[in-house]
């Protein structure tokens, strides 16, 4: 069993990673006084599962819909009347059973209800598994734009079984591919060049390749979160994608990217700003465009620049009325760099062409 440390003092917890560790969750979870947030999918195919695995004690559970649409107020204020029904304790807990937005909206919730309750993460996509999982980040969305309510509230423990991902979708694999890929480009070249030598086994959910990427992705981030938990230097390092990506999300009602596949996108058009730029080499770009078009995603995109330009400006990263973007300028290595609208309006027009 691999087992790495998120170091933050007394908010410290361990990310174990161990195929079949479900079984053995009693080990990691010792708390009886807690609730399960889940999906309907992961319900249905895992729920019995989780149950076994806590043993006999009757644990109350929440499932809500699958998908992005789940993350709205609503849905949070749910979830908190039935914490309260069953008189989950300020001393209880909540188990995140699912993928990223199940993990956003349990943490959320457990960030807040008795101003704060322990929770642990069992995410059961790559994209969980490697990204959204790790780092205590939580949120759900508005309307005008994504993740613009939230919280940092460390978990407990991440539990990492990835046997989950057996039952992944091409597509989920894909999504979870996005965010590895950023990896590799924000921190380790190495990194990146593994993911294009392995890449049909990690389509094909060969075991030890999984294991190898969830393993080195948790390293990263559990380096960056560790130096910088409040993203206000090195951890800004990981929305490498995610100005365009959040955006192409929001433009789309949620309905035609997952998030990881709308990172995707965004890390190949904000490497293009880059290249139009002179950050970064055309032979590097050339790379990341090569191995972002091998995950199989579209990347036309059916909007024009000023549509694109409109929705970056909810983006929570922006500071001082201009647009921040992560952008690549060497391997292994980006950049903040932050944006007015005048200068952006003529980036975008010249690099978000159909192809």
């Amino acid at each position: 069993m691999a087992s790495l440390k998120i170091d933050l003092g007394s908010r410290s917890y361990n990310i174990y990673i161990e195929a079949g560790i479900l079984k053995n969750l009693r080990n990691y979870i010792k708390n009886y006084e807690v609730a399960i947030i889940t999906d309907d999918i992961v319900e249905n195919l895992y729920g019995d599962k989780l149950v076994e695995a806590l043993g006999d004690v009757l644990i109350p559970k929440y499932v809500i819909p699958s998908g992005e649409g789940s993350k709205n107020i609503a849905v949070v204020e749910e979830i908190l009347q039935f914490l309260s029904d069953h008189k989950i304790p300020r001393n209880g807990g909540i188990i995140s059973f699912g993928g990223g937005v199940v993990g956003d909206i349990a943490g959320f919730c457990s960030s807040i209800y008795m101003r704060g309750i322990d929770y642990y993460q069992i995410p059961t996509t790559l994209l969980a598994q490697v990204d959204s999982s790790v780092g205590g980040k939580t949120g759900i969305n508005l309307p005008q734009g994504k993740n613009l309510i939230g919280s940092f509230h460390q978990p407990k423990a991440v539990i990492i079984d990835p046997d989950f991902l057996k039952t992944l979708s091409p597509s989920q694999i894909r999504s979870g591919l996005g965010e590895v890929i950023k990896y590799g480009i924000i921190d380790n070249y190495p990194f990146l060049r593994y993911i294009e030598e392995n890449l049909n086994g990690i389509k094909n959910c060969n075991g030890k390749v999984l294991e190898e990427i969830i393993k080195t992705s948790c390293e990263i981030k559990a380096m960056i979160v560790s130096k910088d938990e409040r993203e206000t230097g090195l951890r800004k390092n990981l929305n490498f994608g995610h100005t365009i990506g959040h955006a192409l999300e929001t433009l789309t009602h949620y309905q035609q990217y997952s998030h990881g596949e709308a990172v995707l996108v965004g890390m190949f058009y904000e490497t293009k700003i880059a290249e139009f730029l002179g950050l970064v080499s055309k032979g590097y770009s050339k790379e990341i465009y090569c191995l972002i078009r091998k995950t199989d995603i579209d990347t036309n995109i059916n909007l024009n620049y000023e549509e694109i330009l409109m929705a970056t400006h909810s983006d929570k990263k922006n500071k001082d009325g201009k647009i921040s973007f992560i952008l690549p300028t060497n391997k292994g290595l980006v950049n903040e760099l932050f944006f007015s609208t005048e200068i952006l309006k003529g980036v975008l027009k010249e690099v978000l062409t159909i192809e």
